[in-house]
């Protein structure tokens, strides 16, 4: 029996017209974002607490719902991986869907949480939307087309990282003190508080969203799934800056990530990781 084939890098060239795939990625998150805030702030929300202790709203159920129903309709070879309700279908062009990321933000009427929508290729991701319709806000961007977001009354605007080539000139957000520290990287954490010109813990995809738009050099998090973070990867990437996992390896699976403006990768990697 042959071995499974590697996965391309993320930087190989893809010469696919991806223009289809992110409309309708973006109709996807139409259609989630009127599901989800109808149910925003309710005072009857139904919420139940998972196997792994975390919560689900009626809405994170109907939200992915809504979106595997279009894809079920124009995608239907296509494989889904979805936080609510796993995966299916085959694996070599996924959809990757996490209908509500930030549910305790939801559930309390913070309006803090978004809804991400993926399409890997190959293990790549190659699609990628981020939404935030309780604030109005949306990122989205595919391999070769740039990254956007919307603007107030004006047309979409292409994001760009910093230009910010001294680590003690960036800003930097590392999500919680405790995630960190249940990592076991709470001395690079400290290295990293130290070093740097200013530090918040953000939270959630707000952060990366931040870096895309230049307003952020480096956010790191620890405990993360492919849903949370798939979708974030060709943002960050077409807007010209890094991301990988801690280590510095091309993984949305390895519960850890590192995004940064590219310039400043390989200097935060060594901080984070030099001796004690």
């Amino acid at each position: 029996m042959s071995s499974p084939s590697p996965r391309p890098s993320w930087n190989a060239p893809f010469d696919g017209d991806l223009s289809g795939e992110l409309e309708l990625a973006l109709r996807l998150a139409d259609a989630a974002d009127a599901v989800s805030m109808a149910r925003f702030d309710a005072p009857d929300l139904d919420v139940q607490t998972k196997a792994d202790a975390s919560y689900v709203t009626e809405a994170d159920l109907a939200t992915e719902r809504a979106i595997r129903g279009i894809l079920a309709d124009e995608r239907a070879s296509d494989g889904i991986f979805g936080e609510e309700f796993g995966t299916s279908g085959d694996a070599a062009r996924q959809w990757i869907i996490d209908p509500i990321d930030g549910t305790a933000n939801y559930l309390k009427g913070i309006p803090m949480w978004t809804t991400l929508i993926a399409l890997a290729i190959d293990g790549v991701p190659r699609v990628g939307v981020a939404s935030q319709p309780a604030l109005g806000r949306r990122w989205w961007a595919a391999t070769g087309l740039g990254a956007w977001t919307n603007t107030p009354a004006g047309p979409p605007r292409r994001l760009s990282v910093s230009t910010v080539s001294d680590v003690a000139a960036s800003s930097a957000s590392f999500q919680s003190i405790a995630q960190w520290d249940e990592a076991g990287h709470t001395d690079a954490l400290l290295r990293l508080s130290r070093a740097v010109w200013r530090d918040r813990g953000y939270g959630d995809t707000w952060p990366y969203m931040l870096l895309a738009e230049g307003r952020l050099e480096f956010v790191a998090e620890f405990g993360v799934k492919e849903y949370d973070i798939a979708a974030l990867v060709p943002i960050i990437r077409e807007a010209g800056g890094t991301f990988t996992d801690f280590a510095g390896a091309e993984s949305v699976s390895s519960r850890s990530s590192l995004a940064t403006n590219g310039i400043l990768h390989e200097s935060f990697l060594s901080l984070l990781h030099s001796p004690a």
